[in-house]
Formats: structure tokens, sequence, C-alpha cells
């Protein structure tokens, strides 16, 4: 649909809001003022015949997802139904988290199918002929740090009330540019989900790939060859090579998901020189695991800087000729191997219990030839490759959403006139 700028000076006028303007002729309001707010309840846990075999959707914070709502985790029953203050809310009823700490204050959701609610959330029902729901789920969606600086403007801890809700500034322009703004960002997040669904496919078909390559389960066509069975300690060796301070070295820590990571940038702390003296170095080409949190997968690959250095509660090790670094490191972080070091978690280390280099490397690990090692590699790579590509067109799409949104909320490109 298109857009442009105004033809006449009184369409043109512009008032303040807020940190901006808006259109002389759109309304500011509160959102109880244009819609009915109201909350659920959760009945009774204790009660079995609440919450068996239910068939009627309840919707938690954790089901809210900035969108159309047509699945909840749980359903209650229709005795609940009967014998409680639920209510079910109607289609289109917009859902606002109130409880929940900042991460999840002011997730929305529009209810796609009648469902009930927990207490932790709101329901605001509007007049259709008046308000466009869709148009008031991308409203509340654009100004979601307003609610967490209410929030945490007042309260020890952070929450908002069904007040705060009715209370919360709305733009009451004629319907028509309501749905006509509505429907542009709808078609947005078409674009948005659709990629999201490939990637999910994409996702799914790398997972099958690695339970199927990584195995042997699947052979890449040209490679027939039997696997070797191996220890991890006969194709790689531990390495401890303490920090000489001669010269400043980056620190890194290491994550279930992506592996080593610069500690400083990562998880934002400062670390003084007097705390990493007893730290290890990390050459590049190397792994390193949390002897006390690898059972979660967190094992690393350094091959960014010539040197860095780690906390001595790490385990240092390095592989020899036999073996493609990627693939092993692909392998060291497959499901198979992380439950391996689940089943071999030992004793106390700093009261958690831990996994050191002689009972990581008895573990068995099956490998391929070198060659087809790294074709199993470059498979795994393009897959990878295929879904960052993906992630990174939705990154786009919501930035260009985002910045529609900036211009549509506040007047600055208007729907044509005609439209209206």
């Amino acid at each position: 649909m298109e857009t442009t700028k105004s033809e006449n000076a009184e369409y043109n006028t512009m008032k303040p809001f807020y940190t901006t303007t808006i259109p002389f002729d759109w309304e500011e309001v509160k959102i109880k003022d244009v819609g009915k707010i109201t909350s659920g309840t959760t009945p009774l846990r204790s009660n079995m015949e609440y919450h068996t075999n239910g068939t009627i959707p309840w919707v938690k914070t954790t089901d809210l997802n900035n969108s159309i709502i047509v699945h909840t985790e749980e359903k209650i029953s229709e005795v609940a139904l009967k014998e409680t203050s639920l209510r079910i809310y109607p289609v289109d009823t917009v859902l606002v988290a109130m409880y929940g700490g900042f991460n999840q204050i002011g997730r929305t959701g529009i209810l796609g199918v009648g469902a009930t609610i927990n207490q932790a959330l709101s329901a605001i029902t509007v007049n259709k002929s008046e308000t466009d729901p869709i148009f008031l789920l991308n409203w509340l969606n654009a100004k979601v740090g307003l609610w967490k600086k209410l929030a945490g403007s007042s309260r020890k801890d952070p929450n908002i009330t069904s007040k705060d809700v009715g209370d919360f500034p709305f733009l009451k322009m004629p319907l028509p540019e309501q749905k006509a703004i509505a429907n542009i960002l709808v078609l947005m997040d078409s674009f948005i989900n659709h990629n999201n669904q490939l990637i999910a496919q994409k996702e799914l078909r790398k997972k099958w790939l690695i339970q199927n390559l990584l195995t042997g389960k699947k052979r890449l066509k040209g490679f027939c060859g039997e696997w070797k069975e191996v220890h991890i300690k006969d194709v790689s060796k531990e390495v401890s090579l303490k920090n000489r301070g001669d010269k400043q070295l980056t620190v890194l820590s290491c994550t279930k998901y992506d592996g080593l990571v610069e500690s400083l940038e990562y998880w934002g702390r400062k670390i003084y020189a007097d705390d990493i003296s007893t730290y290890k170095i990390v050459p590049k080409n190397h792994f390193a695991y949390a002897t006390n949190h690898i059972e979660e997968g967190s094992i690393g690959y350094q091959d960014f800087f010539d040197e860095a250095i780690i906390s001595p509660m790490y385990t240092v090790f390095k592989t020899d000729s036999s073996i493609n670094d990627l693939y092993f490191y692909m392998l060291l972080k497959s499901h198979m191997l992380i439950y391996q070091y689940q089943n071999r978690m030992e004793g106390s280390i700093d009261r958690r219990g831990g996994l050191r280099w002689d009972a990581f490397s008895i573990i068995k690990i099956h490998i391929p030839s070198y060659e087809e090692q790294t074709a199993i590699t470059q498979v795994l790579q393009a897959a990878d490759k295929e879904i960052l590509l993906l992630k990174t067109k939705t990154d786009k799409l919501r930035e260009q959403k985002k910045g529609m949104m900036q211009l549509l909320l506040t007047g600055k490109v208007r729907i044509k006139k005609l439209n209206l």
C-alpha cells in the first residue's frame, strides 16, 4: 500500500507527543479510554480436575509471542471454568504481561482462539468499530520501553498493574488509518515469520545431518572406509601453559552455545592483573573446556588469537594431525558427547562436579579418515552458512519494520488520505 506526505497544510499540522510530534488530527488518549482491562486467575494446582485432560487454552506469560496466539503450553478443564472466576476471552483480545521482571514486562499477544488467562496478564478488549486490535498490538510492541521505565520507576520488584495498563498512552486516529497501518505491519510480520519458518526447517536439517554424519549412520558419496574407535587421548593431548605475564593477553570464557568468547566483552566484568596470575595460556588452534560445567557443553576452540588466557579451572588440549579440528569441535559439541560428559562428572570441584582430563580423555569416539572428516565439516559449515544468511535477512526485516513503525506510528509518513 502506498504512503505519502500529506497534501495540505491542515493534514500536515503536527503537535507535541512525548519526545516526538504527531498529526494534529490524532487524539492522545489512554488505553482505558478505548478498551476494557481485566485479568485472569490460576486454578488451584492441587485440584487435579482443573488441570487434567483440559481442552480450554490457558495463556501464561511464557505463551506471549508479541503476535497471534493459537497454542498454549497448558489447558484447563471445563470443571475449572465452571468453578473458578476464569472466563474465556474472545479472539482479538490483546494481552499484556504485568509481572516477571524486565524481560517479561510488556510482552504482548493477541488471541487467535478463544482462551482463558492467568493473573499475570492484563486483557484488553476494544470496540472494533473504533479501535483495530492489531494496530493496538503493534502500538504496544513499539512502546515496550515505556513499560520497563514505568516498572522500574517506583517499585522494588519491577512489575506493572492493570491500572498502569489502563493509564498507558495511546494514539487514537481514524479507524481506516489504523487498519491500513496494521495491514502494512502484518505484511512485514508475514515476511519475518516465513523467514523464521525457513530457519527452523534448516536447523532441523542440520540436526539430522549432525545425528547421521557424525555417527556414520549416513555416509557422504565417495566414502566407504571403516571408522576407527579411539579414545580422545589417542588423538589429542593436554596442554598446560601458565600465564607468563610478559604481555597483555585477552581473557576468554566458555559458553555452552558460543564456545570460547572474550570474557570482558561477553560478561561485562573487569578482571585485574592480580586475578590472572594463575591463568592458563590457550594457544591458537587449541581446545578448552570448563572442567566444572562441561556437562552443559561448555567447550570451545581457539582460532582467533595467537595466544589468549583462560581461568585455571579450564582444561586445555590439542589434537594431532589425524584430526580436522573443526570436525572435532562439532563432534565435541554434539549431544551424544555431552551425554558422555554428564555421565562421567566426578567429585566436587569448588562445590561443583567436574570432569578432569583423565576422565575426559578416555571417552571413546569413532573417527573417519581425515578426508571424510573434512567433507563432513564442509557439509555442516554449508548448513550453518544457510542458517546465518536467513537469520541476517530476518534481522534486516525486523530493522525495516522498526523503521516503518517509527514513521507510521508518529505520522511522519501517513497512509494516502484517499484511503481514509
